[in-house]
């Protein structure tokens, strides 16, 4: 990626709607994103029947319903997946979606053939499930919201472990082999390779002093891997100023309408603002340019105009010694630089000189 890839995260903003599906990934596209992306799941395969919702989404959906009946209700079928695959691609937008559960990794990589794939934050400790994304060879996004470093790094190193046993597994998991795995040069080859970190707040909205966008740094200073920016906060502030410290890829979710009921409608973006992050971001990019500090095209124009040179501060006549009393600085349009003065200083004038002459 040599620009900011952004991911319009639209997840299960359409509702359970596949008419919705459809009207996001035309958004997106519209709005200028690389990605559109989804969520994947079985719903029976993710949560319990007792599992309750988080604050954010009982606020947003019905109180007294169970987190799996929300979900099934956002369910995406697999014929929907194949359709939305290829009007993507219509539209000229990258299709992605998370899994969830095995049975949707299988999905994604076997029957739609995705070759990079986003992990949920909240998977950050399911070993089984990273294990499972690696063995695929696919390119990895991983989140890494209410995670601690050292999650992160045991997170990376099954992952280390599962793309070095990508073509055939030779070696039994374990966390003694994961650790030699992620210790290993190849190992660590791989991750740079494959991987890209997101920094993440897991709240929704996230509060602004809770951002901590200097973690990017952190994780990409302790594992030299590629990092980016998932965002939960509100407006475009926090992910445009991400681009500028340096993320790759920045993730955002967008709606089509913020007062739609679901979990994350109210902590998305509408499609204008998601444009004006994108033309936002897109600024940064070209304005943080190559970090050669040197005059640009624009500037040279302007050097001899704003700049000041030597000029005689009264009357000179030829021969006469340069002094504190006859040199001054001033704009003038062109002329010595004052660098020069102190070399100056003692020497004779070589012609007459009117005042405010340029030497």
């Amino acid at each position: 990626m040599n620009s900011v890839y952004v991911i319009a995260e639209a997840g299960v903003n359409h509702n359970g709607s596949r008419e919705m599906a459809f009207q996001l990934v035309d958004a997106a596209a519209q709005a200028g994103a690389d990605a559109v992306k989804f969520q994947t799941f079985k719903a029976e395969n993710v949560v319990t029947r007792g599992a309750q919702k988080a604050s954010y989404q009982k606020l947003t959906t019905d109180g007294d319903e169970s987190q799996l009946s929300m979900l099934k209700r956002l369910e995406l079928a697999h014929d929907t997946h194949h359709e939305l695959v290829n009007y993507s691609q219509e539209k000229g937008i990258d299709f992605l979606s998370t899994a969830f559960d095995s049975e949707s990794l299988n999905f994604l990589v076997k029957d739609i053939g995705l070759n990079r794939l986003k992990i949920s934050s909240g998977e950050i400790t399911n070993g089984p499930l990273l294990l499972e994304h690696a063995l695929t060879g696919c390119d990895l996004i991983l989140s890494t919201g209410m995670a601690t470093l050292a999650e992160v790094e045991e997170a990376l190193a099954v992952m280390a472990f599962g793309l070095l046993n990508a073509s055939n597994t030779q070696v039994d998991p374990s966390r003694v082999a994961f650790q030699k795995a992620f210790l290993s040069e190849e190992g660590r080859k791989l991750l740079k390779e494959k991987v890209t970190l997101l920094h993440c707040t897991t709240e929704y909205p996230a509060p602004m002093n809770e951002i901590n966008l200097n973690a990017m740094h952190t994780m990409h200073n302790v594992f030299g891997l590629k990092v980016g920016y998932s965002d939960h906060s509100e407006g475009i502030s926090v992910p445009t100023a991400a681009t500028a410290l340096g993320a790759v890829l920045i993730e955002k979710h967008f709606t089509l309408d913020r007062s739609l009921s679901g979990p994350d409608h109210k902590a998305s973006l509408e499609p204008d603002e998601f444009k004006s992050m994108v033309d936002a971001i897109r600024s940064v990019e070209v304005a943080l340019g190559n970090g050669t500090k040197v005059p640009t095209l624009s500037e040279l124009k302007n050097l001899d105009v704003v700049r000041k040179s030597l000029v005689a501060s009264r009357k000179i006549s030829k021969g006469e010694v340069f002094s504190e009393n006859n040199l001054v600085t001033k704009r003038s349009g062109g002329g010595i630089s004052p660098m020069n003065y102190w070399d100056l200083l003692g020497e004779k004038a070589s012609t007459n000189l009117a005042p405010e002459q340029p030497l």
